[in-house]
């Protein structure tokens, strides 16, 4: 036989990519629906699958998992075909929507963790697909389909970001014991995170079981909600963490260990500390400084005094003699209230003067700000007209301990 090729000559090139344009979107929205059919087809399958697994007699309960995480794994790569497939080529074509603009872009950033951060790239990948859908899915008139997923969904998304903060705190408990500020980007991480779960998850959990099963996280989550409109600036954003923080203490116990937590309120304490020290503005770093108050409370009350195992021995007998001296303060609350506040706060500052004398960062000018505190409380003396020995310079004022 002979193979006989036809070749077209002197034709005007752009005429055919313009028709071959054409031809694409024209089926563009063919190969969604088809993608979209399918999805729905691996959705019904997996939540499927979950139930009977939920349902499953202990000695079947190996069996149905099984099959749960093979349905599971078809779902997603369902979903992962349809961006590639379907939105990868509309936005290509110029015929996206904004949202399928910014899925696309948002699925290009978690992409992009996969060379160097591997682990996180796992839970944030499915995450994002599981996402993506959960916005489908919402706009689904089907009540029962809303109501079998979502319980999938909360389940599924509770277990990715407890393996995202997981993966967070093993990269700081590495090697180190306390606060490292080298490791700033991971304490940035571990707070939008926390955020993300707040602002999506828990919501929806609300929504689900209802506020009244979550009693024990309503008081912290009503004072976060406080941060949530508006612009925030740098003493915000601190009580915002320290509030996430406390939230996180009773959702994430096992992903965020005590000694990850430690770390994290170290970080905040730093930055609530340079804050009253470098702010100029007076009434500003009075509200800075009762944010501090309230932060070193929260160290102190919800996590120091829950710690079993010490690193040192000299910090566990130091904070033994602070508790110690805290308990006998605390029984004027009922009695004094404002003596109460007003022998604490001393307390806490007296603390932090040692503390921050310990510090390799140069805190002289806190340091004098907690001093003048100290002598409007009247707990420590200010002497004028000291004379100093040796020199005789007359000093003006003097601030003793």
């Amino acid at each position: 036989m002979e193979e006989v090729s036809l070749k077209v000559t002197g034709v005007n090139k752009s005429f055919f990519s313009k028709l071959t344009n054409k031809l694409t979107k024209m089926l563009i929205p063919t190969k969604v629906g088809i993608n979209n059919m399918l999805i729905s087809i691996k959705r019904n399958s997996m939540i499927k699958a979950y139930e009977n697994y939920l349902n499953a007699d202990s000695e079947e309960k190996d069996v149905y998992e099984k099959k749960y995480d093979e349905s599971y794994a078809n779902y997603l790569e369902a979903l992962d075909k349809y961006v590639m497939d379907s939105i990868y080529k509309k936005v290509k074509n110029n015929t996206a929507t904004d949202f399928e603009k910014k899925a696309l872009s948002a699925y290009y950033g978690v992409i992009a963790l996969k060379e160097n951060e591997y682990v996180e790239y796992k839970f944030r990948k499915q995450k994002y697909l599981l996402e993506l859908d959960n916005s489908t899915v919402k706009l689904s008139s089907k009540d029962k389909l809303h109501e079998k997923y979502n319980k999938f969904y909360i389940s599924k998304m509770d277990w990715l970001y407890k393996g995202i903060l997981k993966n967070f705190s093993i990269k700081l408990t590495d090697n180190i014991k306390i606060y490292d500020s080298t490791k700033e980007w991971i304490y940035i991480k571990i707070f939008n995170t926390l955020e993300e779960y707040i602002n999506s998850i828990l919501i929806l959990k609300f929504e689900v079981d209802g506020k009244e099963k979550y009693e024990n996280i309503l008081e912290d989550y009503e004072q976060y909600e406080n941060f949530t409109v508006g612009k925030l600036d740098q003493r915000d954003n601190i009580e915002k963490n320290m509030h996430l923080l406390a939230i996180s203490r009773k959702l994430f116990t096992h992903s965020l260990p005590l000694a990850v937590a430690e770390q994290c309120y170290m970080k905040l304490l730093k930055d609530a500390r340079c804050l009253i020290q470098d702010t100029k503005i007076a009434a500003r770093r009075e509200k800075a400084y009762d944010m501090l108050i309230s932060l070193i409370d929260e160290y102190n009350l919800k996590l120091l005094s829950t710690k079993v195992y010490w690193d040192s021995t000299k910090e566990r007998e130091a904070f033994k003699t602070f508790w110690e001296e805290y308990k006998k303060i605390e029984k004027l609350k009922e009695i004094n209230f404002i003596d109460f506040i007003k022998k604490k706060e001393i307390l806490y500052i007296k603390s932090e003067i040692k503390k921050v004398r310990k510090e390799k960062y140069d805190y002289s000018r806190l340091i004098k700000y907690y001093k003048r505190k100290l002598v409007d409380y009247g707990a420590m003396k200010e002497l004028k007209g000291v004379i100093s020995k040796g020199s005789y310079i007359k000093v003006k004022n003097k601030v003793t301990v």
